[in-house]
């Protein structure tokens, strides 16, 4: 996915407010300068963030935007002290249908610094590091260079570049990786990142997203940052959306926005789109008319068993087979386990033969639907983290929400659309008749 060239909404999204996160930023797609930043926001005072900004953020309601929407309030009061903490901008994004924390990072990185600066310094942290993908760390270099000339961050920034992975911004792959062992998972026990992470210290792992409402928090206070969304959801979020515009693209729009409403899907919806990806590939499909009933929360999501994640809604075309789709995206997320448990290594090695052969050979399954269920239920649940959990998840819902489909593969055969290539975005995946080419719009 090119940042550089990614699009915000096409047409603003179905609301009143002004976006405060993507409020400012150049149509071209260029950086956001720090003295432009400046002159927006003006220098983030510090001073009460020792004392104040904690209970703030607890007033607030602000919740993680990295797909576990923990509360940020108590997960900052929850940070150990044994030892000065260590502060981490998480920017990963591993997530292929994601690109919201890239654009922050790419178009306005001084809202996602001045929110690391903020949590050092309510954390009496000694190290700040922005953990990001090879790609964006020269412009964020560029951006930590400028504010130290003019001596905003009293904490040092330390840019890790992240690998290319799937898993690599989970938590403990996060400290894995800045230690130098590879960002795989750890098996953690009984004992939090946030007592023992980097170095052995306290450990504060943290959106970029989450970190660029902290700036803003910061700044204007609790009060503010719920004059939009909800009670039990307030603020805005960003929602990376793709299969309803030309490319993809990332929206903000406040919590609790009827999501049909801020996709501006009408009446005929039904008639383009067979379903809808919600939170990513570790997330949950679910009907249109699901979608057409949901609000932008995570409350709401959570409330018809799904989930937002990182803030990703995919549409799925009605002209692409769903059950190819399903079956190239589990390839992708088996090659991209830790293969460090059973569940990834064999588990994950079943359902990918399994989900396959219901897309392109049904035969082999003896027109029944269990190998594929059964393989779900036998990774579900034992994994050292929760990447086979959320391929479960995401193959336990599409032949849920496309069992039309998966009755007319086991009996008669793969459709058509099967051999065509794939629409949903699976990075290095090239061309072939079962859809292993890269989407047009990642090319």
């Amino acid at each position: 996915m090119t940042v550089g060239t990614l699009p915000l909404a096409a047409e603003r999204p179905a609301h009143d407010e002004p976006a405060r996160l993507l409020g400012g930023l150049h149509p071209d797609g260029a950086t956001v300068e720090l003295s432009e930043h400046l002159a927006r926001w003006g220098a983030l005072d510090l001073g009460p963030a020792r004392t104040r900004l904690v209970a703030e953020l607890e007033a607030s309601g602000l919740s993680g935007r990295g797909g576990a929407a923990f509360p940020v309030g108590a997960k900052w009061r929850s940070v150990g002290t044994r030892g000065r903490p260590v502060v981490v901008a998480n920017g990963a994004e591993g997530e292929p249908a994601s690109a919201k924390d890239a654009t922050l990072l790419a178009r306005t990185p001084h809202l996602v610094l001045d929110g690391a600066s903020a949590a050092a310094t309510a954390l009496g942290a000694s190290r700040v590091l922005a953990y990001v993908p090879a790609h964006l760390a020269p412009g964020l270099e560029r951006a930590v260079e400028g504010r130290e000339r003019i001596g905003l961050d009293p904490v040092p920034v330390e840019i890790v570049v992240a690998p290319d992975a799937f898993i690599a911004g989970q938590e403990s792959a996060v400290v894995n990786a800045v230690a130098g062992r590879g960002a795989v998972p750890a098996f953690q026990g009984l004992t939090p990142i946030r007592h023992r992470g980097v170095g052995g210290r306290p450990t504060l792992v943290q959106n970029v997203e989450t970190l660029a409402h902290v700036a803003l928090v910061a700044r204007f206070g609790a009060r503010w940052f719920r004059g939009v969304g909800t009670e039990d959801a307030p603020g805005t979020a960003l929602l990376t959306v793709t299969g309803r515009f030309e490319s993809p693209v990332v929206l903000e729009a406040p919590l609790g926005t009827p999501l049909d409403r801020l996709l501006g899907l009408g009446p005929d919806a039904a008639d383009r789109y067979q379903g809808a990806l919600l939170g990513g590939y570790g997330g949950t499909w679910v009907s249109l008319d699901t979608l057409g009933g949901l609000r932008f929360s995570e409350p709401a999501a959570q409330a018809r068993a799904a989930t937002l994640g990182p803030g990703v809604v995919v549409l799925l075309a009605r002209r692409a087979c769903p059950l190819a789709e399903v079956a190239r995206v589990v390839r992708y997320l088996h090659a991209q386990s830790a293969g460090q448990c059973g569940p990834c290594v064999h588990g994950l090695f079943d359902l990918e033969r399994a989900v396959d052969a219901l897309a392109f050979g049904p035969r082999a399954l003896g027109g029944r639907l269990e190998p594929v269920l059964d393989a779900c239920a036998l990774a579900e649940g034992r994994g050292a983290c929760r990447h086979p959990d959320g391929v479960a998840r995401f193959v336990t819902s599409a032949c849920r929400v496309f069992s039309a489909e998966v009755a007319a593969h086991l009996g008669s055969g793969p459709c058509r659309s099967a051999s065509a290539p794939g629409v949903l975005p699976v990075p290095g995946t090239r061309g072939s008749a079962a859809g292993r080419e890269r989407p047009r719009w990642a090319r």
